[in-house]
């Protein structure tokens, strides 16, 4: 798949790059989850090894397996890592729906990035309707699923499962 270029909306303009996820990319989907787990508006960072906790690890842990798919954001300029976006199937469970994960550095947010990853993803992937989110219900976040189409079809206690029209 060819790269992608794009332009951030907001100011000051970002040229980046948009690319498909490789097995090879284990190591940036760690320090994605990592930031996704990360909150700017907290004062203490958690400890990094927050991401080998199970019920995080699984996100990314042997990252390359059938049916992993998603797409990395570098600033054009300089190749720094601004987001990515990636559509994973539980272990063990094939009657689940694959879970979507989606990180923007917060410094990088409200650029238009997350909506890039987003878009390139449902592209990619028209097929894939269903989806299961894990965050929390009422984040902005939502907002961005919705304007894709995605609905809440069931609440979960950390995190909702979507369903979009294919």
């Amino acid at each position: 798949m060819d790269n992608i270029t794009a332009n951030a909306s907001a100011s000051p303009v970002m040229d980046y790059v948009i690319r498909q996820l490789t097995p090879e990319d284990e190591p940036i989907l760690w320090e994605m989850l990592y930031q996704g787990l990360s909150s700017p508006k907290k004062k203490q960072l958690p400890a990094r090894e927050i991401v080998h906790r199970p019920e995080f690890a699984r996100y990314v842990e042997g990252w390359g397996r059938a049916g992993d798919t998603g797409f990395v954001a570098h600033n054009k300029k300089d190749g720094m890592l601004l987001g990515a976006v990636w559509l994973r199937n539980p272990p063990g469970k094939s009657d689940a729906a694959p879970e979507l994960a989606l990180v923007v550095k917060p410094e990088h947010r409200k650029h238009g990035i997350g909506t890039a990853l987003l878009t390139q993803l449902v592209r990619a992937n028209p097929e894939q309707s269903t989806v299961s989110l894990s965050f929390v219900t009422g984040k902005p976040i939502l907002r961005l699923y919705e304007r894709f189409g995605f609905k809440v079809v069931k609440e979960q206690p950390h995190g909702v499962v979507m369903h979009r029209e294919a």
